[in-house]
């Protein structure tokens, strides 16, 4: 009888007992992001032992929650989008199904470059791609551009299409082709919100698939977008989880560690060396007393860690960011496996406000809004998180709010907020008040709490394709190491998950040809 365990994609050279619960060869998966712990798991799914190394006390990566004012909240990520079905998918499989839950329908607001008060802010226009708009003269598009954006706009219809399928540029794209309104007003929100980045800086064949070709074949963006959003399938473009996205971090950690995965924590990988080259590695830790493995395979690798310990491994998958990516395989012999960038990485620093105020509980401005360009505040973004998500509101107590801002873009290296704790929770109270449009001061405030993350250039900024396809290719040439993360897999845990799968099932294809290269002799 066939194993009702075996993976499909196992060669038929392989017996049916290896599998789930038998043993053919050690992993080592460096960083417990996402990324990591979704590729320990497919990994563990084929029989391979997995050992995951974090650096950071906890795995989640972005994924992570703290207590503010007496209630647990994302202080990274907050949700998930649909598209692929990947994620939806892993959810269903950790058994979350039941705990996934569909955004506020009231949606978000735009706040316009205009003094504050009455019409500073508008509803998003819906049907939109990236911001750009199907129908320039809807009335919730004329709200946010005007009527001379509108008529701007409608140019697009009338304006011949000049570069056939070659267009890469977005902010050149939509500011020929709609005008600087629909670019400032509509579009940089938006790119701000996701990518952190101008839409200057990003490629309209990675962050809006199809729309060149949508573009020659309607003669027109504005038909393009229709077309593109008439063929999207129904349903929430995001998803988030009951009790936070934490939640899912702590399913997959649950399933690694049950399946006889193992994850270190609070242990940093500094070298990665073939093993064949590693005699010298061993002799220093043994000298220093430090563990090493007792039987690693000539083709495979030494993982160092920075307490001297030596992990063997006869593959390995980094999951880690980039530029320790870049270190360890540098360190390993490839060191122009990943190019050196020339911009530095955004950072983006995210505070969560927790209020007391009766003013909010109408949801003034629906879920959050999103920032022009040139709007007289500093956040590019606010998520008003207990009007979004009814699970949070329902944890709250009468009149409370939690309220988290974003500051920061790609090029930003310093603190995009200046001064200590104090004065920025002063300014971001400000800020909060100005994009809800309600009056709230240091009295309303029950407590704050700030968290720095660094991103990678966006993977659809201009020439990252290029340069991903260059690094996937340069990895293809190092024998058992795979790499996976946003800064390769793109941006968003509906990235991230299916590629660090397709990263995990080709160590898997690794881990089956060396098991019949070695059984054959």
């Amino acid at each position: 009888m066939a194993d009702p365990h075996r993976p499909d994609d196992l060669p038929s050279g392989i017996p049916d007992g290896v599998g789930p619960g038998m043993t053919l060869q050690h992993a080592v998966v460096v960083g417990a992001g996402v990324a990591g712990l979704v590729a320990a798991r497919e990994l563990l799914s084929a029989g391979i032992t997995v050992t995951v190394v974090e650096a950071a006390d906890r795995a989640g990566g972005q994924l992570r929650a703290e207590e503010v004012g007496g209630v647990t909240v994302d202080v990274g990520a907050e949700s998930y989008a649909t598209r692929g079905g990947a994620v939806d998918a892993l959810v269903e499989e950790l058994g979350l199904g039941d705990a996934r839950r569909d955004p506020n329908p009231a949606g978000a607001w735009l706040r316009l470059p205009v003094p504050g008060g009455e019409g500073s802010a508008v509803p998003i226009p819906a049907g939109g791609i990236l911001g750009i708009p199907a129908n320039p003269f809807a009335e919730d598009v004329r709200r946010a551009i005007g009527w001379s954006g509108a008529w701007r706009a409608y140019l697009d219809r009338v304006m011949p299409v000049l570069a056939i399928g070659k267009v890469h540029n977005l902010g050149a794209l939509v500011s020929r082709r709609m005008g600087a309104r629909v670019r400032d007003r509509l579009v940089a929100p938006v790119t701000g919100g996701v990518y952190s980045a101008a839409p200057e800086d990003l490629d309209v064949v990675v962050a809006a698939p199809g729309l060149n070709s949508a573009l020659t074949r309607n003669g027109s963006l504005s038909g393009a977008v229709a077309e593109l959003r008439a063929q999207r399938k129904p349903g929430g473009a995001v998803h988030g989880l009951d009790g936070g996205m934490t939640t899912l971090v702590d399913a997959l950690v649950d399933g690694i560690v049950a399946a006889g995965g193992e994850i270190l924590v609070g242990r940093r990988a500094t070298s990665l060396r073939g093993a064949a080259d590693s005699a010298a590695l061993l002799s220093e830790a043994v000298e220093q007393g430090s563990p090493v493995p007792e039987d690693v395979p000539v083709d495979g690798w030494l993982v160092g860690l920075d307490d001297g310990e030596l992990l063997g491994a006869d593959v390995v998958l980094l999951a880690c960011a980039e530029a320790q990516t870049s270190a360890l395989l540098a360190d390993a012999g490839h060191p122009d496996a990943v190019p050196e960038r020339t911009g530095p990485a955004a950072r983006v620093d995210v505070v969560t406000l927790v209020l007391d105020s009766a003013a909010l509980d109408a949801h003034p401005r629906g879920t959050g809004l999103l920032v022009s360009d040139g709007a007289p505040v500093g956040a590019k973004a606010l998520t008003h998180s207990n009007a979004k998500w009814a699970w949070l509101d329902e944890r709250l107590p009468e009149h409370r709010h939690v309220v988290r801002l974003s500051y920061g873009r790609q090029g930003d290296v310093d603190r995009p907020v200046a001064g200590d704790d104090q004065a920025r929770t002063a300014r971001a109270l400000a800020d909060a008040s100005d994009l809800l449009g309600v009056r709230l001061d240091a009295g309303d405030l029950v407590d704050a709490r700030w968290v720095a993350w660094w991103n990678t250039q966006p993977v659809a900024a201009l020439g990252e394709a290029e340069r991903r396809v260059a690094v996937r290719r340069a990895i293809e040439a190092v024998p058992g190491i795979e790499v996976a993360g946003a800064w390769i897999g793109g941006t968003g845990i509906a990235s991230v998950v299916p590629d660090a799968t397709a990263a995990a099932k080709r160590l898997r294809h690794v881990v089956y040809e060396r098991y019949l290269e070695r059984d054959a002799h």
